[in-house]
């Protein structure tokens, strides 16, 4: 297993621990994370992309969570399976926060859907490719837009 991968599949664990138990504290995020690097990851070259993605997600999950709410109207977040959700929380945490060098948003979302085809049930993945794909496609629609302003607004001078 890649070492990236590795390294998302342990911050999920992490994440869907503390979701599940309800402890999402920065004390039992830290502890559980640190045990769980300890125990699945020994080898890893850089554990530090773990904790990357873990303490990013939640520094943002409000935000988040905010965006799943609006992506997926018709599912309520507390009733979207624990994994689901947090599988969500990564993928959209790299899609946002992540450098675009280091992980492209396509790669971010393909890396989501191994997650949810790996550990996930039947409809996972095609829930979670349809949640990103929306999250991506409204980025790019907001990036082109600012692109077409900037456009408008040299052309004015």
């Amino acid at each position: 297993m890649a070492s990236r991968h590795l390294s998302r599949s342990i911050a999920m664990q992490s994440l869907y621990e503390c979701d599940f138990n309800n402890a999402f504290q920065k004390d039992d995020l830290n502890f559980v994370t640190g045990r769980n690097i300890e125990e699945f990851g020994s080898g890893l070259e850089n554990p530090g992309f773990i904790w990357d993605l873990v303490n990013g997600v939640d520094i943002n999950k409000e935000t988040i969570d905010k965006i799943i709410e609006k992506t997926a109207p018709e599912w309520p977040l507390a009733q979207i399976n624990i994994l689901d959700r947090n599988i969500l929380r990564l993928g959209i945490f790299e899609l946002l926060y992540g450098s675009k060098d280091d992980v492209p948003p396509k790669v971010a979302i393909n890396e989501s859907i191994e997650l949810a085809k790996n550990f996930g049930g039947e409809s996972s993945r095609k829930f979670i490719n349809g949640v990103l794909g929306t999250v991506y496609r409204g980025m790019e629609e907001q990036s082109q837009a600012q692109e077409n302003q900037t456009k408008e607004d040299q052309t004015e001078d």
